[in-house]
């Protein structure tokens, strides 16, 4: 059975993930970000397709940290920007 209150969590967890790659992108913290950006444009992304792919990626980042009880690994995260259109 699917609950509704998760569905509500994970469009606010989404939210929150789509701010968090806004504020990279209005700080230019990684620089890697805004490059992104302007791959997933130039290749045919919009705006928010491309943001959504970026959330997804800094998701599967937080992850690891949490599962992997370690520092958030900004090389992996830039490098995993990198990679986008490819989802890790």
């Amino acid at each position: 059975m699917h609950d509704v209150s998760d569905e509500v969590d994970d469009s606010f967890a989404h939210s929150k993930l789509v701010e968090a790659v806004e504020n990279q992108l209005a700080n230019g913290e990684p620089p890697a970000a805004q490059a992104t950006l302007n791959k997933l444009t130039l290749v045919g992304y919009s705006r928010e397709d491309s943001l959504d792919l970026m959330a997804q990626v800094l998701a599967h980042r937080i992850g690891v940290m949490l599962d992997e009880d370690l520092p958030f690994d900004n090389a992996a995260y830039e490098q995993a920007l990198r990679n986008l259109p490819d989802l890790p």
